[in-house]
């Protein structure tokens, strides 16, 4: 009688997980155990990738094609977390080629100016750096004229807030003349080097040299490679910040110097770009026992994702040697593979900060964003053999 009711139960427990199934529909979420082991069951990088993009659209979708800050109703606009949401969209457009990401691409890249006032104009120079990029990346992928010109009237606009203050170097702000951050300096270079891709402008190629020079010598540690945050005057002082050490500015830099190494063919920008990534994966201010730290949420949940993009990029270069090329893709499938076991709240689909555990009620779109890039790179390393 026993067996019989444990049949029962075990048919009924049948039907339910195939209801289940059928009525996630064609959302494509895994439903595999985080806790399985690699032997029984393999790991479905394309179809998590796709998972989180469609969850990442219809959980954040806010009005004029942009998105909100949560998921919890927090309806705030933030430029630069849309300005990646862009980047992330391009992505998914890239790997599958479906035509549905373009309308959302270009919806979205024309609300970032409705729900900025009209203008993509910006005194942070770094939120227009992150807006220019994915905009020639979306030009790149459609060539769909309009994101080139937002581009470039971006890059025109950043361009001002350069001077001869500490020898050189783009403000983090328009109206602060003081102040120089990593993040609104290699980041520009690599829009410097991506427009000079489109229209071989040399004086574009010159910025990007000048500006990664500039960066180079006041804030990059000459031993380590790894970037320091910003140079500023504080009472009279001008001071380099050595102790913010941040993900996203080291994905930038590498991200900077391989641009200019693949135009040049220059070896110390190579050089540099492996010296940063060796330092960064040993360094406790960027991991924490082999995983990108948790950087919270807000503005720092999107650090390590952009970290992700550029790092991929390096894993990728066809003249990095082998030894390298292995520690680091090491590194990244260690990554990948927690956050994809332990750091995903299924079915709902959303990524935390710390890519060791699944995210609490309230996920940001920057810390889901970081969670996208995350499963985009390594879903481009598993279609290139580099990812099982």
């Amino acid at each position: 009688m026993k067996r019989k009711h444990k049949s029962l139960q075990n048919i009924i427990f049948v039907m339910a997980a195939l209801a289940f199934v059928m009525a996630c529909d064609d959302e494509a979420i895994p439903l595999r155990d985080p806790s399985d082991n690699e032997e029984q069951a393999g790991f479905t990088w394309k179809e998590t990738a796709d998972s989180l993009q469609s969850a990442t659209y219809n959980t954040y979708l806010g009005t004029e094609g942009t998105f909100v800050q949560d998921n919890q109703g927090n309806t705030t606009f933030h430029y630069w977390w849309n300005s990646h949401m862009l980047d992330v969209l391009v992505d998914g457009y890239l790997r599958t080629g479906d035509e549905n990401y373009v309308p959302r691409m270009k919806a979205l890249v024309q609300g970032i100016k409705t729900k900025h006032g009209g203008t993509y104009t910006n005194d942070f120079n770094d939120d227009m750096q992150w807006l220019g990029n994915s905009c020639v990346r979306a030009y790149n992928a459609t060539g769909d004229v309009e994101f080139k010109e937002v581009a470039e009237f971006v890059w025109e606009e950043i361009k001002k807030s350069w001077s001869d203050l500490y020898g050189g170097g783009i403000t983090w702000k328009s109206n602060e003349p003081l102040g120089k951050n990593a993040t609104s300096n290699a980041p520009a270079a690599i829009l410097a080097m991506r427009l000079f891709e489109v229209d071989g402008n040399e004086e574009n190629l010159q910025w990007a040299k000048d500006i990664y020079q500039w960066q180079k010598d006041i804030l990059v540690d000459p031993a380590s490679g790894l970037v320091w945050d910003n140079i500023n005057e504080v009472d009279g002082e001008v001071v380099i910040n050595k102790d913010w050490i941040f993900t996203y500015n080291i994905g930038t830099y590498i991200g900077a110097g391989l641009k200019l190494y693949e135009e040049t063919g220059e070896q110390m920008y190579l050089r540099e770009a492996v010296k940063t990534a060796r330092s960064m994966m040993t360094s406790p201010k960027l991991t924490t026992e082999g995983l990108l730290r948790d950087e919270g949420q807000g503005d720092g949940g999107l650090f390590k994702g952009i970290l992700v993009r550029y790092f991929t990029l390096l894993i990728q270069q066809p003249d990095l040697n082998d030894g390298d090329r292995k520690s680091f893709l090491d590194f990244m499938k260690f990554n990948a593979k927690t956050f994809y076991q332990k750091g995903i709240k299924r079915p709902a689909m959303l990524a935390g900060p710390n890519w060791r555990e699944m995210p609490g009620d309230r996920t940001d779109l920057s810390t889901q964003l970081s969670g996208v890039m995350l499963m985009e790179a390594a879903a481009k390393l598993h279609e290139e053999g580099m990812l099982e």
